[in-house]
């Protein structure tokens, strides 16, 4: 059964590069991934029952609320406490990633990213 992977970033150019990186795995049938652009809204749809995800790669510097905010809220969700969270950020910053590790956020991945290394970190993470 093909995992999950959601990827909030509010650059669509990012989500766009994202959709070609993970091409070969969604093809192939390993993932099904879904991107969102706002992640208050995604924050809502998790409160509300209505978006899942095995795996989530978010941006830390996002208008709307951090990832890093993002994280600690979903990490207070019972249904998806455990399922891990990568960050996907032009941070690079020991503070950044030391607030990353406390709330939960198990990886890493600096923008400019290659599609090798998203790749990676989803076979690893989800073990596909």
């Amino acid at each position: 059964m093909a995992k999950k992977v959601i990827f909030v970033d509010d650059s669509k150019a990012v989500l766009a590069s994202v959709e070609l990186a993970v091409e070969e795995l969604v093809q192939s049938g390993s993932i099904v991934f879904t991107t969102y652009l706002n992640p208050a809204e995604f924050l809502e749809l998790v409160k509300a029952g209505a978006a899942e995800y095995d795996m989530l790669f978010t941006d830390i510097n996002m208008p709307q609320m951090t990832g890093l905010e993002l994280a600690k809220n979903l990490k207070a969700i019972d249904a998806v406490r455990q399922k891990p969270i990568l960050a996907l950020t032009t941070e690079n910053s020991a503070e950044i990633k030391q607030a990353g590790k406390e709330i939960g956020i198990a990886g890493w991945v600096v923008k400019p990213f290659s599609n090798e290394k998203i790749v990676t970190a989803i076979k690893k993470v989800l073990g596909i």
